[in-house]
């Protein structure tokens, strides 16, 4: 019983803290500052992905570990929709563009889809969630 409570407690500490990520990425957004609505896009999805995967049990150190999981665990098992999936890739891949590649830069319309991407991967994982209930 403890286990299970103090699972739920990380579990809703790692949902706020997508939630604060997803707010925190439109704020960037609305101040133009793309490369960082980008990164906190990807992390509030990788927040809410690792509370969901930790309620299955399922714990990582590492965002490969998680990506993994998702498409193994989640999208092929049928739980998620694939799209979810390839969302959570590409907010992945840009965040690495963002954050790693000299010069690199984004275009509002091209940031403005990564955020509806973001905010409806944490959609599914809170109705996910809310099944688990």
């Amino acid at each position: 019983m403890i286990q299970n409570e103090a699972r739920s407690s990380v579990v809703q500490y790692w949902m706020r803290k997508a939630d604060d990520s997803l707010a925190s990425a439109r704020s960037e957004f609305s101040a133009g500052r793309l490369d960082f609505a980008v990164n906190r896009s990807y992390y509030a999805c990788f927040y809410a992905a690792s509370a969901y995967l930790l309620m299955l049990g399922k714990k990582f150190v590492k965002h490969s570990g998680v990506r993994g999981a998702i498409h193994q665990d989640l999208v092929r098992s049928g739980t998620l929709d694939a799209k979810w999936g390839k969302a959570f890739d590409h907010l992945f891949e840009n965040r690495q563009a963002g954050d790693y590649l000299v010069l690199y830069e984004f275009e509002k319309a091209q940031v403005a889809e990564m955020l509806e991407q973001a905010e409806g991967f944490i959609g599914e994982i809170k109705k996910l969630l809310d099944k688990q209930a």
